[in-house]
């Protein structure tokens, strides 16, 4: 790898690590004001009022396996295996789909039985949180189909790989982000 190339990765990754601090400090100014709207009812229902254990362990479970499986397709690609590293990444992407898909519908079905984002501060606070988690989970999404044409077009050359890299730390910040809002917003509620 070129002194020029090396110099421009470490310039892109300084600037990624300065993204992902910037998005800990959002997150956490939201966290903080879920935690402030969390008594704020309003008449309204409350989590233990909405939230299934069914559906929340499924989210979880999905997440937090494609956190595993996130790794095993960086773990492929540096050794250069882009077989395994191609269906490690289409893993990843069905299972971060399947959590939206159950985020998506639980948030829906919170709305259509009047529980919106309108009707008090804690719901308005709630749905802020998981919707911005949410568009972060979309967004990796959207990388990681990226990623998988990348690497089946180009190989895993240093950029790539560079690129997979922070693609790989991205979705393990969201799965923090998920262990946060499952200890701060439903865990309290459910027991």
């Amino acid at each position: 790898m070129t002194t020029a190339v090396r110099h421009s990765d470490s310039e892109v990754s300084f600037g990624f690590w300065l993204y992902l601090m910037s998005d800990a400090i959002l997150f956490g100014l939201i966290f903080a004001t879920f935690v402030v709207m969390s008594t704020n009812l309003a008449g309204g229902p409350g989590g233990t009022d909405l939230f299934s254990m069914t559906n929340l362990s499924m989210q979880t479970a999905l997440l937090l396996t494609s956190s595993l499986t996130v790794a095993l397709a960086h773990h492929a690609a540096m050794e250069e295996r882009i077989g395994p590293a191609l269906v490690w990444l289409a893993l990843t992407f069905a299972l971060g789909a399947g959590f939206l898909v159950l985020e998506v519908r639980e948030l829906s079905g919170f709305v259509a039985s009047g529980a919106g984002p309108n009707r008090s501060g804690y719901l308005s606070a709630f749905f802020t949180l998981l919707s911005t988690h949410g568009l972060h989970v979309s967004a990796g999404l959207i990388w990681i189909g990226t990623m998988m044409m990348q690497l089946l077009l180009k190989g895993p050359n240093s950029r790539v790989l560079s690129r997979l890299s922070r693609l790989t730390l991205f979705w393990h910040f969201l799965d923090i982000v998920w262990i946060g809002i499952f200890s701060v917003v439903y865990l309290p509620e459910l027991f």
